[in-house]
C-alpha cells in the first residue's frame, strides 16, 4: 500500500457500525476477485481495453469482453493510493480520504429543485448550480461540493460541464467534485481548473477538483466513461469509479449479492485507473440501492441502502482504498417527516461505518431527482449531530470528574463549577434550527423548517461575493465563451 498520509484536517474516524464480520468481508473480497477472473467486464472503450491488455487482462475484441487475473487486481489495489486529499482552494476545508475518516457532501445531479419562492418543483438551471454552491460554502458540516443539480437551460450537451464547473468554482472555495457529460466538457473543466491553479502541475500537486465517471451495472464500462476515466488517470487527477447496482434488477436481490456486485465492479474501475497510470488517485464508489417491489423502480430512502453502503465501506477499509459512498437520500416529495427520518437514518448508519466521503447526503430527495434548499440546510444540522456521535465519549480523569463528584457529595449541583464552564461549549452539539424552548415561547416561524427557509432567504438577499479572483474570472469567461452568465 502507498504510504499513509498524516493530515490533521482528516475527518473524525468511525468504526461504530460494522454489518459484516471479518470472515464475511474476506468472503466478499475473494468472490469479487473470482467474478472478475471468471466472468469479467464488458469494456467498450478502445483506450481502456488497450490499457487493460498491457496490464495483463485477457481481451476478446469481438465481444469487448475482458477478464482480470486475481494478481492483476491485487496489484492495482496495492498501487492505488490508500490516502487521497481532496483539497479546498482556501486550505480550510481539505478532505483527507483514508482509513475510516468521514466527510460529507452534496451530489446527485438532480434535474429539479423545489423553488424557494413557491415551494413548487421546477427544472433546475445554471442559477441553481450557483446558489447551491453558495449555500454549501456557508454550511459547516457539508465539507465539499459535489455539483448537485443539472443546468436544464444549457441546451448544447458539450456546454453542460463548462457551465456546471465554472459556476461551482465561482461560488465556493470548498473542493468541487462532479460527474461529466462529454469529453469536450471534461477537457474544458480540467482546463478551467488548471487556469485557476496556475498550471497543470500545480493542479496535480493540489487537486481542488475531482471527477466522477461510472461503471455501468451489470459489469460494463461504456465507451464514453471508459475514455474519460483513462483521460483523468493520465492527468493524475482524483477520479471516482462508482457503481450503482440495484437489488433485483441489475444485481441479485439479496443485500449480500448487491454488495458483491458493488465491490467487483468498482475494483474493475480501480484496475483500469492503475492500468493507465500506476499510482493515480482512484476512488472506489458505492451508490446502489434496492428495488421498489411494487414498480421495480430504484428506491432512494430505504434503510437497506444505508446497510449496503456501510458494508461496502467495510470492504474498502479492508482493502485500504478511499471510498465515495452514499447516504442521506429520501423518496419524500416534500420536506416532511419522511424526508427527515429517511435521511437521518442512512446518514448516521453510513457515517458510523467510516465511509470516507459520503455524497448525496445533503439536500437530495424524491429518489435522487430533486434538491431542496431548505433540506440542504436541515441536513447540515443532521450531519452536525452525526459528527457528534462519531466524536464519541471521551473518558479520562478530567471528563469523568471523579474527584469533583466526591467533593460535591450528595444533593449538590454543578452549575457554577469551573469544570462546567470549561466543558460546556464543546461537550454538546448545539443546533441552530431545532427548537428546544418551551411551548409558550413558540412562534409561527420558530419550527426547524421555517428557520431553514430563513437561512436560504438571507443568503439569496446577500449579493454573491464571487470566489474567483477577478482577473482569473475574466480569463475564464474569455477562454470559454460557452459559459452562461446570469444577468
Amino acid at each position: 500500500m502507498a504510504a499513509e498520509h498524516n493530515n490533521t484536517k482528516a475527518g473524525p474516524a468511525s468504526s461504530l457500525y460494522r454489518p459484516l464480520s471479518e470472515t464475511e468481508v474476506d468472503k466478499v473480497v475473494g468472490d469479487a476477485f473470482r467474478i472478475l477472473e471468471q466472468s469479467g467486464m464488458a469494456v467498450y472503450s478502445k483506450t481502456a481495453r488497450e490499457a487493460l491488455r498491457k496490464a495483463g487482462a485477457t481481451i476478446d475484441e469481438s465481444s469487448c469482453h475482458c477478464t482480470f487475473a486475481r494478481g492483476m487486481v491485487e496489484d492495482a489495489i496495492a498501487s492505488n493510493p490508500s490516502s487521497i486529499t481532496l483539497h479546498s482552494r482556501d486550505d480550510r476545508n481539505d478532505c483527507v480520504l483514508e482509513k475510516n475518516r468521514v466527510h460529507y457532501g452534496t451530489g446527485g445531479t438532480a434535474i429539479y429543485v423545489l423553488d424557494p419562492d413557491t415551494g413548487e418543483r421546477r427544472p433546475s438551471t445554471t442559477e441553481d448550480v450557483a446558489l447551491n454552491a453558495r449555500l454549501v460554502d456557508t454550511l459547516e458540516n457539508v465539507h465539499l461540493f459535489t455539483i448537485n443539480v443539472f443546468p436544464n437551460d444549457i441546451r448544447n450537451r458539450d456546454d453542460i460541464d463548462a457551465n456546471r464547473f465554472f459556476h461551482a468554482f465561482d461560488n465556493t472555495t470548498k473542493h468541487i467534485m462532479g460527474g461529466i457529460y462529454s469529453m469536450k466538457g471534461l477537457q474544458e473543466a480540467v482546463r478551467m481548473a488548471e487556469i485557476i491553479a496556475g498550471s497543470d502541475a500545480a493542479l496535480s500537486a493540489k487537486p481542488f477538483v475531482s471527477f466522477i465517471t461510472l461503471m455501468i451495472s451489470p459489469f460494463k464500462i461504456d465507451d464514453n466513461y471508459g475514455e474519460m476515466t483513462c483521460y483523468l488517470a493520465r492527468k493524475g487527477l482524483p477520479v471516482v469509479v462508482p457503481t450503482e447496482p440495484i437489488c433485483g434488477t441489475t444485481s441479485p436481490i439479496t443485500l449480500a449479492g448487491n454488495v458483491l456486485v458493488h465491490v467487483a465492479e468498482t475494483l474493475a474501475g480501480i484496475t483500469l485507473v492503475q492500468a493507465v497510470n500506476k499510482g493515480a488517485p482512484g476512488i472506489c464508489g458505492s451508490v446502489g440501492s434496492i428495488t421498489n417491489l411494487h414498480t421495480m423502480d430504484h428506491v432512494g430512502g430505504a434503510i437497506e441502502r444505508g446497510m449496503i453502503n456501510a458494508a461496502v465501506s467495510q470492504v474498502a477499509q479492508h482493502l485500504q482504498i478511499p471510498l465515495y459512498s452514499t447516504a442521506g437520500t429520501s423518496d419524500a416529495k416534500s420536506v416532511d417527516v419522511q424526508a427527515s427520518y429517511e435521511s437521518a437514518m442512512s446518514s448516521l448508519l453510513v457515517a458510523m461505518s467510516g465511509a470516507n466521503y459520503i455524497h448525496d447526503i445533503a439536500g437530495l430527495m424524491e429518489t435522487d431527482l430533486t434538491v431542496s434548499y431548505e433540506k440542504l440546510v436541515l441536513d447540515n444540522e443532521i450531519l452536525g449531530m452525526c459528527q457528534r456521535v462519531l466524536r464519541g465519549i471521551e473518558v479520562n480523569d478530567e471528563t469523568l470528574a471523579t474527584d469533583l463528584i466526591i467533593e460535591k457529595g450528595p444533593g449538590e449541583t454543578y452549575l457554577t463549577e469551573d469544570h462546567t464552564i470549561d466543558h460546556m461549549h464543546d461537550e454538546f452539539f448545539m443546533p441552530d434550527l431545532a427548537n428546544r424552548e418551551k411551548r409558550d415561547s413558540m412562534t409561527p416561524d420558530s419550527d426547524a423548517l421555517s428557520r431553514a427557509a430563513a437561512v436560504v432567504a438571507r443568503l439569496r438577499r446577500t449579493p454573491a461575493a464571487g470566489r474567483l479572483a477577478p482577473d482569473i474570472r475574466q480569463t475564464l469567461l474569455q477562454t470559454f465563451p460557452n459559459i452562461n452568465i446570469q444577468k
